[in-house]
């Protein structure tokens, strides 16, 4: 079961020359966990293997942009997104997130991701999307949440004639250069 953790408000820094990797199966427990993962997070190996890779998650993240994830995994394709992660004492950390599935024999055995730090303009104009996403899935109870604040995003990037994909590899892409 996982401890309920008091966010701090306070971040932790993450380097560019590093990388936070980890897989898991396909229900979303955690096989591997590299160094970087381990130190961001402040678990243990022994903490996190096998463990929902929902411990890391933050309050603030609206349920809808898990949605939107486990969505696109399911149709086998790479999914990209900003996530605001919490630490074991509350802390947290922003991360640019490739997510992928992770093939075995030509069978999805799991999921690959690999994290990357962001810009404070990433993280911004996230926060904004993110808070609006949580308002949605407020007003829309807890069984519609989630799909309710993705539909809304998902609408919100097609009156800007993007998709979803474009918008946060073109936020992604202009900042990081």
């Amino acid at each position: 079961m996982k401890q309920r953790v008091v966010p701090t408000q306070r971040e932790i820094p993450f380097s560019s020359e590093e990388l936070i990797v980890s897989k898991t199966d396909l229900k979303g427990r955690i096989t591997y966990a590299n160094k970087t993962f381990m130190r961001m997070a402040d678990f243990s190996e022994e903490q996190l293997i096998d463990v929902q890779h929902n411990i890391i998650r933050h309050p603030d993240m609206p349920r809808g942009a898990f949605f939107g994830l486990w969505q696109t995994l399911q149709q086998q394709r790479e999914f990209f997104g900003f996530v605001k992660n919490m630490t074991a004492n509350g802390d947290h950390y922003w991360v640019f997130a490739d997510v992928r599935p992770d093939y075995q024999d030509g069978k999805v055995v799991g999921y690959f991701s690999v994290r990357r730090p962001i810009t404070i303009t990433m993280r911004t104009t996230m926060e904004g999307i993110y808070r609006d996403m949580l308002s949605i899935e407020q007003q829309a109870g807890t069984a519609n949440a989630p799909q309710a604040s993705w539909q809304w995003l998902m609408q919100t990037l097609a009156n800007r004639k993007t998709s979803y994909e474009r918008f946060i590899l073109d936020l992604y892409q202009q900042e990081a250069l």
